[in-house]
């Protein structure tokens, strides 16, 4: 099954009124799906437009006495369509579990948002062997039931590849990506399992975005630091674009 490729953008903690203006700099997105990931600042800002918007995180209540969260619902209030949940960064700098991970992710589906959940490998766990092994626990852990692939996007994020520069090979991305779709399918079914689409995130970049995306089973990237800038992004959604005209 060849899916639509999404390019998904984490601004992280970074981003200000101005920033709406890069946007408008971006080429349009053709036969690849385009979804902007702001601080929860600007997402009623950037709602609306022709690139879709979504949250960081989100709270797995729906409302509540709760400082300093945000709901599902408000990020879908402000006109967000998805929310990355289990990011590496929320995992060690918050210490969120897996179960947590599942709740936020249930959270989502309940608002009505895709939810792009995270998994990934610390360094030390690949220089042991444990990759596949971990992301497994994580899989297992994080992923609610009743996932569709409307619902879903599964990203893999080597935590030692993220904002470092340093990609996985071809070849590793791709044992790690396979072995993803064949989790799911044992869990959601094959035909389920088909249409997630897998992202890779981790240090992606214009250089590097073509290649990764021809890898079989990577539907799309969960883009950083490059996705700030709108030459560096423009660049790798129209890799996105490229790789999918090459497999219509």
């Amino acid at each position: 099954m060849s899916l639509r490729k999404l390019v998904a953008g984490n601004w992280k903690m970074n981003g200000l009124a101005a920033s709406a203006a890069m946007l408008d700099a971006l080429p349009e997105p053709d036969g690849v799906d385009v979804l902007v990931c702001p601080p929860a600042t600007l997402l009623a800002r950037l709602a609306g437009g022709r690139i879709a918007v979504g949250g960081q995180d989100c709270h797995p209540e729906p409302s509540g006495a709760h400082t300093g969260d945000i709901a599902a619902e408000m990020i879908a209030d402000a006109g967000g369509t998805a929310v990355i949940v289990g990011h590496s960064e929320r995992r060690a700098d918050h210490g969120e579990t897996d179960a947590l991970v599942a709740a936020k992710a249930a959270a989502a589906w309940r608002a009505g948002l895709m939810a792009i959940v995270c998994v990934g490998e610390t360094e030390a766990e690949r220089d042991a062997g444990r990759t596949l092994g971990r992301i497994g626990d994580q899989l297992a852990g994080s992923l609610p039931e009743g996932a569709t692939g409307a619902r879903l996007a599964v990203a893999y994020e080597p935590v030692w590849a993220i904002g470092t520069g340093r990609t996985p090979s071809l070849e590793e991305i791709a044992e790690v990506h396979d072995f993803i779709r064949e989790t799911l399918a044992r869990r959601f079914g094959a035909g389920t399992a088909g249409g997630i689409r897998l992202l890779y995130g981790g240090s992606v970049k214009p250089g590097n975005a073509a290649a990764i995306f021809a890898v079989p089973n990577v539907d799309g990237a969960l883009v950083g630091g490059a996705s700030l800038a709108a030459a560096d992004f423009g660049a790798i959604i129209a890799a996105g674009a490229g790789a999918a005209r090459a497999v219509s």
